[in-house]
């Protein structure tokens, strides 16, 4: 590959791109809420914020030190991430505390590139980021589930005009943000009615003495808070 053509794709990954006209960012805010509001969209589009979820447990457990065993990915939109090392301290907390803030965290971080002009660097980041998780994935939906979405991300941002890459672009941050709301809400439902005695809360109640309701709290805190401030930097407030 030549030096030009090297530059060429650096230029075309890391450079700024133009702001897409504000209506197509509403219009992509009312897509992301017609992915998360209907039960049956939901069902179907929770998938992805699964598998942000179990990315976030899979990383803060390598970068807390901690050995990532694997990751299942299941069809009724649940998860597994499995990790090996001591079963209490801080990089424990840590691990279970990531996967319900994880999506909105990255919503954060797009809003911020998109913002920023940067919205080709945003596709492709997020293709790096499922190709190394795919490392990760013990089972077959797993597998097929990320290749899908890392395929997507690489054929909006090498095949398509800039105008599509930002509707889509901004689509995903949007769902990120919104989707992300939406998983400690039902959480809370399912703990109200005695379903989830092992969720990630109740782990973390366990492994602090901290009780699982104000884990509870603080991960609807950190996601809404995304929400709010991430909105902001998408809408140009």
């Amino acid at each position: 590959m030549d030096t030009g053509h090297i530059t060429d794709v650096w230029d075309r990954v890391f450079g700024i791109q133009p702001d897409p006209p504000p209506w197509l960012v509403l219009v992509t805010a009312v897509l992301a809420l017609g992915a998360i509001v209907p039960y049956r969209a939901w069902r179907l589009s929770r998938n992805a914020v699964t598998i942000a979820h179990e990315g976030g447990h899979g990383l803060v457990a390598l970068l807390s030190g901690r050995r990532l065993s694997g990751i299942r990915l299941h069809s009724d939109t649940s998860g597994l991430t499995v990790s090996r090392g001591k079963p209490t301290g801080l990089g424990m907390i840590l691990t279970a505390a990531a996967g319900y803030v994880t999506p909105s965290l990255l919503g954060l971080l797009g809003a911020w590139l998109l913002a920023s002009g940067h919205i080709t660097a945003l596709l492709w980041g997020a293709v790096v980021l499922l190709a190394a998780m795919l490392l990760m994935i013990r089972n077959a939906y797993g597998v097929l589930t990320v290749v899908l979405s890392g395929a997507a991300f690489f054929l909006v941002s090498w095949l398509t005009t800039p105008d599509v890459q930002a509707a889509f672009a901004y689509a995903v941050v949007w769902f990120l943000l919104l989707g992300g709301v939406r998983p400690p809400f039902e959480l809370q439902g399912k703990r109200r009615r005695g379903r989830a005695g092992d969720s990630d809360p109740d782990q973390l109640a366990r492994l602090t003495r901290v009780p699982a309701a104000v884990w509870l709290g603080l991960f609807h805190l950190v996601t809404l808070s995304s929400l709010a401030g991430g909105g902001r930097w998408l809408l140009k407030l």
